[in-house]
């Protein structure tokens, strides 16, 4: 077949699914097979595609036709100017997230801090943190082995793997978090009573452990929190926070002997980054 009924074939059942996938991804796919560009690919309309390319495409396409992410199909996702591997044992990186290494950047730390990146998943904030501050030592801590994995990975590919310490652990269990010159965190904050309504995407293909805490959408931050306590004082807490949760984050805080020095919003103008502190002790 030629490239342009390839595409054809792929843009009528893309512009079919329940989940508003882009017409546009059956170049980017095509051109994943092909090993070209999505230009090249709109270009060669009337390029004939070798048989075992069309049936590699068409295996790509069923699978985004099921709702597999485009990211989790090409194994990598960028995030702050950068690419780092993906699957379906991690969460994918989304550019809310980049916040919080802005707000890090713009923190006073030493020339060599010492950072606890709280789920790390796949690595994308310690890495990011470890290049972008290059005297930085990061311990990336997860619950999830699996996801530890491609933390370790990521680490490898970037060049940091001696700077980035991936570790089993529960939030700040058994870390002296004293011993940290910055904790930061994109926790699991989904409301788990919303996994109905989120697209197939996200719930059918992400890990659920990234994405929705035990009991309410804030008890992952509300711990986060209280184990915070153990920071020296003035120690910043950067952490990631769900749509609506900038209230109940604000009072968890409170609860917990921190100070919010800072809100930073997102792209569409949401409360999505807290930078806190921990107050001293009267």
């Amino acid at each position: 077949m030629r490239i342009g009924e390839l595409l054809e074939e792929a843009r009528r059942g893309l512009g079919a699914t329940p989940f508003g996938a882009s017409r546009r991804e059956a170049a980017l796919l095509l051109g994943r097979v092909l090993g070209a560009s999505e230009a090249q690919v709109l270009a060669g309309d009337d390029r004939e595609v070798p048989v075992a390319a069309a049936e590699r495409f068409r295996g790509l396409l069923a699978r985004r036709l099921a709702g597999e992410p485009v990211a989790y199909l090409f194994g990598e996702k960028e995030f702050f100017g950068r690419v780092f591997a993906v699957d379906a044992r991690v969460l994918i990186p989304r550019p809310e997230t980049e916040h919080v290494v802005e707000a890090v950047l713009a923190l006073e730390l030493p020339a060599e801090p010492w950072i606890l990146d709280v789920g790390t998943g796949s690595g994308c904030l310690a890495v990011t943190l470890a290049l972008e501050l290059p005297g930085a030592r990061v311990v990336a801590g997860d619950l999830s082995a699996a996801a530890l994995a491609v933390a370790r990975r990521n680490a490898g590919r970037h060049g940091v793997a001696g700077r980035v310490a991936p570790l089993a652990c529960d939030l700040t269990a058994a870390l002296d978090l004293a011993r940290f010159d910055l904790v930061v965190s994109n926790p699991p904050y989904v409301e788990p009573d919303l996994a109905a309504a989120l697209s197939p995407e996200v719930c059918n293909f992400e890990p659920h452990l990234a994405l929705f805490p035990p009991g309410s959408g804030d008890a992952t931050v509300a711990r986060l929190m209280s184990q915070a306590r153990g920071l020296r004082p003035g120690a910043p807490l950067i952490v990631e926070i769900g749509q609506g949760q900038l209230d109940a984050a604000r009072r968890h805080a409170e609860a917990s002997g921190l100070q919010v020095a800072e809100v930073c919003h997102d792209y569409s103008g949401t409360p999505r980054v807290l930078v806190l502190r921990r107050t001293p002790e009267p």
